[in-house]
């Protein structure tokens, strides 16, 4: 072996620790929209993605609640994103899709407008939710990433479902 060889290796060697300091542990997030704003739910949350699907109401249900839909024989609540946050219905001529998310056994459709990318962001620059959030969205959210061009905000299924958390 030569000396040239061994400084090589010292220096590759230095080079894959310096790697390995450099890495930083991220999350990866399902990312979707509902009206205008990018919002994301952790990828293990996520067990199905559907096309619009055909809904049975349920009476006396609460408004969140568009109906219930059957998946390969379980009966999943679908739940109007839309209403949840306090936005504007969607438009009749304009169609929509689903997340699947379980819950404590459970299994909820959350009703979106459309579905995006799968990505991998870095803990690092995770934020709490800003205080100027509109209280509806910071009673679902855990936080957000500021992305290059937008704002993910992060929702979580556990609050989604509670709807006493935003007075409904």
């Amino acid at each position: 072996m030569s000396v040239e060889t061994v400084v090589h290796q010292d220096s590759a060697a230095g080079d894959a620790s310096a790697l390995i300091d450099e890495q930083v542990a991220t999350s990866d997030f399902v990312t979707m929209r509902v009206g205008a704003q990018m919002v994301g739910l952790p990828v293990l949350s996520v067990q199905d993605i559907l096309a619009q699907q055909r809904l049975t109401r349920i009476p006396l249900a609460p408004p969140e609640v568009a109906g219930s839909l059957n998946l390969r024989g379980r009966i999943v609540t679908a739940i109007d994103m839309r209403k949840r946050l306090g936005l504007e219905p969607r438009p009749d001529d304009e169609p929509s899709m689903s997340v699947v998310v379980d819950y404590q056994g459970e299994l909820y459709s959350l009703i979106i407008d459309a579905i995006g990318d799968v990505l991998s962001l870095p803990d690092n620059r995770f934020e709490r939710s800003p205080a100027t959030l509109d209280r509806t969205w910071l009673n679902v959210s855990t936080g957000v990433f500021r992305l290059d061009e937008e704002l993910l905000v992060v929702l979580e299924v556990s609050r989604i479902l509670d709807f006493a958390s935003t007075g409904a």
